[in-house]
């Protein structure tokens, strides 16, 4: 019995296509949840945790050094990034003399949308999103090098 192990790699044509059509539906999902999460169940978390499995699934269809190439990020100053956008906009109603996380809303008339309201919810949620993609991105990572 032949116990080595074969170095040339299989054609995974099936998969790496799955995989990248699945991507794609999963992103327009979690795209979705994060901005459904303000009136109903979903958010920032959430929406990042549909993204950072999505990236994931490109990780087992290809290698880490293709999602490297096609997607060049680097997770930790994604993580950076969302946790300064969230502190801003959790000190933001500080800044105007209103309880902290206190967020802010008006309505405005957009067109072909009508009358939507905009809040500065999104932005924290924003936060949290980069910041859930990035930890769950590096933790990944770390636990898949082999080199």
């Amino acid at each position: 019995m032949n116990t080595k192990r074969k170095s040339k790699r299989v054609n995974d044509v099936i998969l790496q296509t799955a995989a990248v059509i699945i991507f794609f539906i999963i992103i327009i999902f979690s795209i979705n949840l994060f901005f459904s999460g303000h009136y109903s169940p979903g958010g920032g978390f959430v929406g990042g945790l549909m993204t950072a499995a999505a990236l994931v699934l490109l990780l087992l269809a290809f290698d880490s050094k293709t999602l490297a190439t096609v997607l060049p990020f680097d997770y930790r100053k994604m993580t950076a990034f969302g946790l300064f956008i969230a502190i801003l906009t959790a000190l933001h109603s500080v800044l105007w003399d209103r309880p902290f996380l206190t967020h802010a809303y008006d309505k405005f008339d957009l067109p072909l949308l009508g009358e939507e309201t905009l809040h500065t919810a999104i932005a924290f949620d924003l936060g949290v999103y980069l910041v859930v993609i990035g930890v769950t991105m590096t933790i990944i990572q770390t636990i898949g090098e082999s080199e």
